[in-house]
């Protein structure tokens, strides 16, 4: 059974580990999954592990984990979102790496918006007009920048309408949230008058350890 999590917010304490946001940022999230651990380490990091299996390299049963794992983020997104914000809001998912015309799209955060629930105004407002190389795959110091994704994202026009008072940026992890400071960028220079808030399902935290990097924590 879905429980309600209730949304915990970035501030000062936690700020510093997300170095792209400032402190007008407003950004929630539901749990934590904890860098260089693997997915027994924990449910968050189960969960994640799990939406994030490659849509055209994984089995029968992964892929059953896979629409597991977006149906409860949906669930539990539906649960603790306030409704009466929900109506006046339109949701819009941080595009995937690969175009629509990629056989490696995988549009698991457009699912999980549209899972919350009829009448959940879900945009897909950014387009990304190029496919790329995820930032995991990339060699160091080659990591996606924010001009690259600011020179690669479009509004689309013809979704534009209606506006509304609330926008919300959907991603599963939020990480030095390179990709979310591009997604505002662009959305606030389109809707200058919209409220955006930055919504997902995890932040990474690091070990006791010291911070890494893994493949499910860049960008």
């Amino acid at each position: 059974m879905v429980r309600k999590i209730r949304f915990r917010r970035i501030d000062e304490l936690n700020r510093e580990a997300h170095y792209h946001l400032t402190s007008a940022d407003v950004c929630l999230y539901l749990y934590e999954k904890t860098s260089r651990r693997d997915y027994s380490f924990s449910p968050a990091n189960q969960l994640i592990a799990n939406i994030k299996k490659h849509p055209t390299n994984s089995s029968r049963a992964e892929l059953r984990y896979k629409r597991h794992g977006i149906i409860q983020c949906s669930e539990e997104l539906r649960l603790s979102l306030d409704p009466k914000w929900l109506e006046q809001a339109v949701l819009v998912p941080v595009p995937p790496s690969k175009t629509a015309d990629d056989p490696n799209y995988d549009d698991r955060m457009e699912q999980i918006c549209r899972g919350i629930g009829t009448g959940t105004d879900v945009r897909n407002l950014v387009k990304q007009q190029v496919s790329m190389v995820p930032s995991h795959e990339r060699g160091e110091g080659d990591r996606i920048s924010v001009d690259e994704l600011l020179a690669a994202y479009e509004i689309d026009e013809t979704l534009v309408s209606p506006a509304k008072r609330y926008i919300g940026i959907v991603d599963d992890v939020l990480t030095a949230r390179t990709h979310y400071r591009a997604m505002h960028e662009v959305l606030s220079e389109r809707f200058a008058a919209a409220e955006i808030t930055g919504i997902f399902i995890a932040r990474r935290i690091f070990p006791d350890d010291g911070p890494d990097l893994d493949a499910f924590d860049m960008e």
